[in-house]
């Protein structure tokens, strides 16, 4: 499933709310902020275009990074996507800011 989730799948979400399902069950709260097109990484054997999804939670938060879902509306319910924390540096040291690849 995740070879098929493309850039343009996040483009109708930008800057509206995406709920991530944390790997306790949880589910936090996030806004996609930007997506960012990775040209240079892409692999010859394959046509899609890697690229970035950055978030940020709308609430303070503990999480730092695992295996988490979360739902695209042309796709449905997203399993195993892995989310990685990144560091503030220079927002709010309250919220979580995060990183998506898909390669």
């Amino acid at each position: 499933m995740l070879q098929q989730v493309s850039s343009e799948h996040f483009q109708s979400l930008m800057k509206q709310h995406c709920p991530l399902h944390l790997p306790d069950g949880s589910r936090l709260p996030t806004r996609i902020e930007a997506i960012e097109l990775r040209p240079q990484a892409r692999l010859p054997e394959n046509p899609r275009i890697p690229f970035n999804v950055m978030l940020r939670s709308l609430e303070p938060t503990d999480f730092i990074d695992g295996l988490c879902s979360l739902e695209l509306p042309q796709l449905g319910r997203i399993d195993a996507v892995f989310v990685s924390r990144e560091p503030p540096q220079g927002r709010d040291p309250a919220l979580g800011y995060f990183n998506i690849v898909f390669n």
